[in-house]
This record gives structure tokens, C-alpha cells and sequence, in this order.
């Protein structure tokens, strides 16, 4: 692809996302940053969080996983259809009721202030991280394949990246989030139709012939159920459950979504549509995996080292021109994407829960304090992004982002704690909880592989949620107890 053409189909791409922010911002007020006036129709929601959901790391890796992994991703995928189910008929409903606009306000009214800045600390670190891991690697793959042609560094590409990201959330923040993301769903998904669809002609296959070539490979196995290897079943299954959970339901990026939604019972329903569609369009990036890998042998492409580069290298230099375009629509879609909510999630979490702001005042002070705060985030995410340039290591980058992972832990057992059960923890026994269930999952997880053949995958997030809620359940008392010691 020509680097004029790159450069145009990112500015009209842009262009786009600024005329949606004007349309978006008009009669707006402090409250439609934060939850879009409760106006965002339910199917329009259900739809854009389906991009959200994948983000750049599935449309990048998933594809070229199926070589190393097969079609196991898929357990993990019919599990989230248990943690969608359950954060619609028991997350939702909560959320509804106290009226929330951050998540971890529920913290508060159900344990103290202590645990509601404790949950609302850890998600805070969790999507700085996780925000700033996704959009580098998206960042990376558009570097190599896209803006080194120009000469244009690294850092130039990120910071035009992040300014870009500011410009067009800044005025409606999760009101313009909600139509844009719509249209980077509709571009991530026809990015893989197309491919399989360019696939097929030059392989001469039909519908039938593309469907048959994925169900009879040998990457295309599902189920696992071995309990030794390490995508058994119920090892994956009951994991995607619990990442939907905690992932989808006790982060503020995407509830934030659903909290715009006026009603509960729309709500709802923009939950489950959500999940039932995940499916096909996973199976959708998978089959597209095993395609890609026999195309790559019909033409003796040599496969690259690392399998995230596949989809790109194929896409670019193999598919032709209007395949290019589409799939860096769809890497561009994936990029901001991960980021636009991301840093309008974060904005919420500090102004709300760290500064009470209140977003029913709409005066020019409360509004420049949003604005600051705003753009506060966005520069902190850009010197995570370059920090993870200068290091410069997979190895090292990878720990990071399980770091990462291992904070949504106190989160789970935060809530579940506070859901399931009717005991008190008072002080600041909940922080002191937090903070060393991480350490104690690590502790455990050196140890079991040191001297055990077992290898934890992302089980590891309900063992940290786990200990979490016994440390909790240790540390309360009941209301009879708190009576009887007043």
C-alpha cells in the first residue's frame, strides 16, 4: 500500500470520528461525559461492545493462536456466556438501583469508604495498564507496517494517537464513545469477512468448500478434556466465566457502557445480545486463523516468528489493496477502540470516586476540572505506552500485563463477598486484604509449578478472588456481633 494512501484513510478514518463527536456533543452538559443523559439505545450499545470486547489484542492474536492452541479459545468463550448471564440478572440490577455511575460506589454503600477507594484503586491500575499493553501492541503492528514508511518514530505515532483519541471524546466523552464504537465494531468484523472472503477466490473454495476446510483441519479441535492439559474443558470454560465477570461486570470501562442505558430491563437485554453475538463473531476470527494458515501454505508464505504478525503480513502484502485498507480500518477500529473508553473509564473513576465531582453541576468550573482530568489520564496512558517501548522486552512487558491481571482478583472477591454474604468488615482491613491476595496468588503460583507439574492459566484470577473473600470472611463479623460489641 502506498504511504499516501495510509495517510489518507486515516485522516478521512479521523475525520469521521470528529463529525460523530460533534453530532454526539451537541446540547450536552456534565452529565453526558459520564453516562450520556441515560438516553443510548440498547441495541446500540449491545453492538458497539462487541468491538470493546474483542479490542486489538483478539483482532491481532486470536487468528494466529489456532496454530499452538486450536480452537480451545472457544470453552473460554461458551464460558462467558455463564459470567454475561450472571452480570445481567445480579450486577446490573445493583448498579440499577443504587443509581450508579461508577461501579465501585457499591463498595461503599455496602462496606466503607475504605473498600470503595480500595476497588476503585485497583481498577484504576488494572485499565491503565491493561489500556496502554493493548493499544502498544496495536501501536506496534501499525509502526511496522504502516508508519515506518513515512520515517514517522514511534513515540510520534502514540502521542498523534492519543491526541487524536482526546480530540473527539473530550466534549461528550461516553456519549460519543457509544456511536463511535459501533462504527469500529462494524469495521473489526468486516475486516475478517473480507479476508475469508479474499481467501476463498484465490483458493478457489465456495461457501461450503471455505466451511468443510475449517471444520476438517487439524487446528480446528474445540474440546479438550484431558484435565492434564492445559486448556482442559473446565479449566477454560469456568475461567472465561469469571474473566467475563470481572473483566466485563466489576470494570467501570465497560459497565460504564451499559449505564447508559435508561432502564434496567434494556439493559439487560443489551447484555445478553452482546454475549450471544461474541459467539459467532469468535468463531468468525478463529476459522479465519485456520484459513490464513493454509493460504500461508498453498503460497509458501514463511510464517512469521510470532504469530500476531500473520493476519497483519498476509492482509498487507499478500491480500491486495482494498483488503489492506480494510484491515488497517480494523487495526486503527482496535486502537482507539481499546483507548477512547478506556481513558474516558478512567476519568470517571478519578473525578467520581478520588475528587467527589459532581456531575450534575454544569457550571465552566466543573467542566474545566473535567476537562484537566481528562486530559491528565491521557497523558499518564501515554507515558505507560512509552514506558513499555523502553523496555523493550517481551518478557518483561508480558509480566506486566499479568501484574495487571492479577488486580481484578480482590475485585471478584470484593463483590462476590458483598453480594453473598451479609457480614460487616469494618477499618481498613478490606485495603490490607486487597493488596496481599495478590502476593499470596503469586506465592502459590511459584510454588505449585516449582514442585508440581501443574501450570495455572487464568485461573489464576478466581484463586486471587478467592483468597480474597476468605481473608474478607475471617475478618467480618455479623450484624448480631457489631451490636453486641457496641
Amino acid at each position: 500500500m502506498s504511504p499516501y494512501l495510509v495517510f489518507t484513510v486515516v485522516v478521512l478514518y479521523f475525520s469521521l470520528l470528529l463529525f460523530i463527536s460533534f453530532l454526539t456533543s451537541k446540547n450536552r452538559n456534565t452529565a453526558t461525559f459520564f453516562n450520556a443523559n441515560k438516553s443510548a439505545p440498547w441495541y446500540l450499545v449491545a453492538f458497539g461492545m462487541i468491538g470493546a470486547s474483542l479490542s486489538g489484542v483478539t483482532f491481532i492474536s486470536v487468528p494466529g493462536w489456532v496454530r499452538t492452541s486450536n480452537f480451545s479459545y472457544f470453552q473460554m468463550v461458551l464460558g462467558y456466556l455463564v459470567g454475561y448471564a450472571a452480570i445481567a440478572f445480579v450486577l446490573l440490577p445493583i448498579y440499577y438501583k443504587l443509581n450508579l455511575t461508577s461501579i465501585y460506589k457499591y463498595l461503599d454503600t455496602r462496606f466503607s469508604k475504605s473498600a470503595y477507594k480500595t476497588g476503585s484503586a485497583f481498577f484504576l491500575i488494572s485499565r491503565t495498564i491493561g489500556a496502554a499493553f493493548r493499544l502498544y501492541l496495536v501501536a506496534i503492528v501499525l509502526q511496522i507496517a504502516f508508519f515506518d514508511a513515512f520515517k514517522i518514530p514511534f513515540a510520534v505515532t502514540v502521542i498523534t494517537t492519543i491526541i487524536m483519541i482526546w480530540l473527539y471524546t473530550h466534549r461528550a466523552g461516553i456519549k460519543t464513545i457509544v456511536w463511535t464504537d459501533t462504527l469500529q465494531t462494524t469495521f473489526l468484523i468486516l475486516a475478517v469477512i473480507i479476508s475469508i472472503v479474499i481467501i476463498g477466490k484465490d483458493l478457489n473454495l465456495d461457501t461450503k468448500a471455505l466451511f468443510n476446510t475449517v471444520v476438517n483441519h487439524d487446528y480446528s479441535k474445540i474440546f479438550f478434556w484431558d484435565w492434564h492439559d492445559k486448556h482442559f474443558f473446565f479449566k477454560d470454560f469456568f475461567s472465561g466465566a469469571f474473566i467475563a465477570f470481572v473483566m466485563t461486570g466489576l470494570d467501570q470501562d465497560m459497565m460504564q457502557k451499559n449505564l447508559t442505558v435508561k432502564t434496567l430491563k434494556e439493559s439487560q437485554k443489551n447484555m445478553i445480545w452482546m454475549s450471544i453475538s461474541l459467539v459467532p463473531v469468535n468463531l468468525l476470527f478463529l476459522s479465519l486463523g485456520v484459513l490464513l494458515y493454509v493460504y500461508a501454505g498453498v503460497h509458501n508464505v514463511p510464517i512469521p516468528e510470532r504469530s500476531d504478525y500473520l493476519f497483519p503480513l498476509l492482509a498487507i502484502h499478500h491480500f491486495g489493496t482494498i483488503a489492506g485498507i480494510v484491515f488497517l480500518l480494523g487495526i486503527i477500529a482496535a486502537a482507539f477502540s481499546s483507548a477512547d473508553s478506556a481513558i474516558t473509564a478512567l476519568t470517571t473513576a478519578f473525578a467520581i470516586d478520588f475528587l467527589n465531582f459532581d456531575i450534575k453541576k454544569d457550571d465552566k468550573s466543573t467542566k474545566s476540572k473535567k476537562t484537566l482530568i481528562h486530559l491528565g489520564v491521557s497523558v499518564t496512558l501515554l507515558i505507560v505506552i512509552l514506558l513499555f517501548k523502553a523496555l523493550n522486552k517481551e518478557s518483561v512487558i508480558s509480566q506486566i500485563f499479568t501484574f495487571a491481571g492479577y488486580t481484578y482478583g480482590p475485585l471478584l472477591g470484593l463483590f462476590l463477598f458483598g453480594i453473598i454474604s451479609k457480614r460487616k468488615v469494618k477499618g481498613l482491613v478490606i485495603p490490607i486484604i486487597a493488596i496481599l491476595s495478590p502476593i499470596l496468588t503469586f506465592l502459590i503460583k511459584f510454588f505449585v509449578q516449582k514442585y508440581t507439574s501443574y501450570v495455572f492459566g487464568f485461573e489464576l484470577l478466581i484463586l486471587n478472588g478467592f483468597i480474597t473473600y476468605i481473608g474478607l470472611l475471617i475478618a467480618s463479623k455479623s450484624e448480631n456481633d457489631l451490636s453486641l460489641s457496641n
